[in-house]
């Protein structure tokens, strides 16, 4: 009897130690040093990569739209991209990871602001159903790219 007793309690202690143990390196995996999105800084082997990645003339988008953003349907929806850089960046729009050209409801205005900057502007007028998803604004020039997302959502107004 003692011993039975002694190896039931040595049992329950094997098993919560060995749950605690498994809940201990679940929570240890899902706590990531990566974080997504930003990018790779470090040394680099020789002063030429460094010079060429760490370019002060490389695209740098300075203002865009906000992340999220909900619209209603059949009004304007509208994105803002402003972007610097020597020589000035290009900009690109995205939409769903495909590049989006001008069309009939949608107009793509952009100003060159000095010899390093741009401003891009995307309108779509009405939006539909088929407008939501996720924008990108993609900045490039010879030395670095830089993009900002958006995810955007419709709303039904009723009046």
């Amino acid at each position: 009897m003692k011993f039975s007793f002694v190896l039931i309690v040595l049992v329950l202690l094997y098993c919560t130690d060995d749950v605690r143990a498994r809940r201990g390196r679940a929570r240890a995996k899902s706590k990531s040093r990566v974080q997504l999105g930003m990018p790779i800084t470090g040394k680099y082997r020789d002063s030429d990569s460094d010079q060429y990645y760490n370019n002060n003339n490389g695209a740098k988008i300075l203002q865009a739209s906000h992340f999220d953003y909900e619209y209603v349907l059949g009004h304007k929806i509208a994105f803002l991209c402003v972007a610097k850089g020597k020589p000035r960046p290009e900009i690109t729009w995205l939409k769903d990871g495909a590049e989006i050209f001008q069309h009939l409801y949608m107009h793509v205005h952009e100003w060159r602001i000095g010899e390093d900057m741009v401003k891009s502007k995307i309108e779509i007028d009405p939006a539909t159903q088929m407008d939501a998803g996720v924008y990108e604004c993609t900045a490039d020039n010879m030395y670095a790219i830089d993009r900002r997302s958006f995810k955007t959502d419709f709303s039904i107004a009723f009046d």
